[in-house]
């Protein structure tokens, strides 16, 4: 049954039709993306980018080298930076409307 669907006339009677669907300036876009898809899924079943993501979690970055000019300007503009009074309330802390009476059940 699969080897029906991977024979050359029907491949190329899919890649006609992916033609004029798509035409020929969207078809390169549309294979690439493809690829890349196809890529993404199999590093993803494979675990190859949670390995990436955890040595790059495990290797801490260098601190940045501190000049005499970047700590001189440090605590001047902190000292510069607006503290707020209170904290500000949203129109989100005010209560919900009651349910109507679609929400209650049938009994």
């Amino acid at each position: 049954m699969i080897g029906d669907i991977l024979q050359p006339t029907h491949l190329l009677f899919v890649l006609v039709v992916a033609l004029l669907v798509l035409g020929p300036k969207r078809l390169p876009e549309a294979g690439r993306a493809l690829g890349r898809g196809i890529r993404d899924f199999r590093s993803a079943i494979s675990g190859e980018e949670d390995h990436h993501s955890a040595i790059s979690a495990e290797t801490p970055a260098p601190p940045p080298a501190a000049t005499p000019a970047s700590t001189a300007a440090t605590p001047a503009s902190t000292a510069a930076a607006p503290q707020p009074d209170a904290p500000s309330t949203d129109a989100t802390d005010e209560p919900l409307e009651q349910p109507s009476e679609i929400a209650h059940p049938m009994g």
